[in-house]
Formats: structure tokens, sequence, C-alpha cells
């Protein structure tokens, strides 16, 4: 099945009229499998909105420091489908192919824990296509179908796709200070 990912985005000219800043098309960063659509990002801080002097886009690194935020979408292929490594693929160099495509991404996932990963954000997400298992670090598993929002407050977890389908996943991460204790 096609998936077209189209972004449109708003603007204030200097005399502050609203205006259409960018109506693209956007294409996948595809990496490891996943098919990773950049839509939108803020740069660490506090955001702010102006007359025709908004910052541009800051996509990466994927995962935002505290108050910067990023906007993907995400389509996990089936678990059955994944890609397996060629033989002979160097694991330095796939995983140095990912950092260059989706820079700041791999860095989060466990090397011994295929999928786990932590990270410094809060993570709204809803499902809006196929199905999902969101697995939590004690194996606790939630069953996620289309209309389902999650809140994922910078927990260990892993995504998990055991239909035979790709599942749509759309996020908002909002970068965090990790709290020690």
């Amino acid at each position: 099945m096609a998936f077209d990912v189209k972004k449109v985005v708003t603007d204030r000219t200097a005399e502050g009229r609203s205006v259409f800043a960018e109506e693209t098309s956007v294409e996948p960063g595809p990496v490891l499998g996943l098919d990773i659509y950049n839509i939108w990002g803020t740069d660490d801080g506090i955001p702010f909105v102006g007359a025709g002097d908004n910052p541009a886009t800051v996509p990466y690194p994927f995962f935002p420091g505290p108050g910067g935020t990023r906007f993907v979408v995400v389509r996990f292929p089936p678990e059955s489908a994944e890609q397996e490594e060629p033989d002979g693929a160097d694991p330095e160099e796939i995983a140095a192919d990912a950092e260059r495509r989706q820079p700041g991404l791999i860095g989060v996932f466990e090397p011994d824990t295929p999928g786990m990963h932590t990270t410094d954000s809060i993570d709204y997400g809803i499902c809006v296509d196929g199905e999902i298992y969101l697995e939590l670090d004690d194996g606790a598993e939630v069953h996620v179908t289309p209309g389902t929002c999650v809140v994922q407050r910078g927990t260990r977890h892993a995504w998990r796709n055991r239909s035979d389908r790709h599942c749509t996943m759309v996020y908002v991460l909002v970068g965090a200070d990790r709290k020690s204790g």
C-alpha cells in the first residue's frame, strides 16, 4: 500500500498576515527496516513564534534536548518482514549508515536487547493504521491499534509489530531532563 505524507507549514509575514510557508511531500528516511518521516522539529529550549522570523525546522538529532520537539511519522514493518543482515555484513557499518540517515537515533538502542531503548523525552504517539505491541522492560505489553494514544515518559520500551502488515504511528517528541533517584 502506498503511503504519502504531505507537510503543510504556516507562518506570518512581517506585516502579521498568516500565510502558507511550505506545502511539500515528505519522503521517508528508511533506516533498519523502518520508514521514518521527519516532519518538523524545534530547537532545544522554549520555542517562539513571530511575524515572519520563525526559525526553520530542526529535525536532528532525532531525539531533542530539553524543551526541543520533533514531529515524526514512523512505519513499522511486520517483524516477519524485517530485513536480515546480509551474510558478512559489518554491524558497525550498518550502524554507521543508520546514524547517517537518522542522526541521533541509533545510540539509544540496546545492542544486546533488540528494539529496547530509553530516551530522555516525553513522547506522544497515536496509532493511525495497523497494530503494534508496546513492550516495557519487565515484559508487560499493551496491544496498540488505530486510535490508541500513548504517552511514553522516558521509560525503557520496545515496539513489536507481530502482524502481517505495516503499522503507522505518529509521534511528537518533547525533550526532557532526566531526574535521577
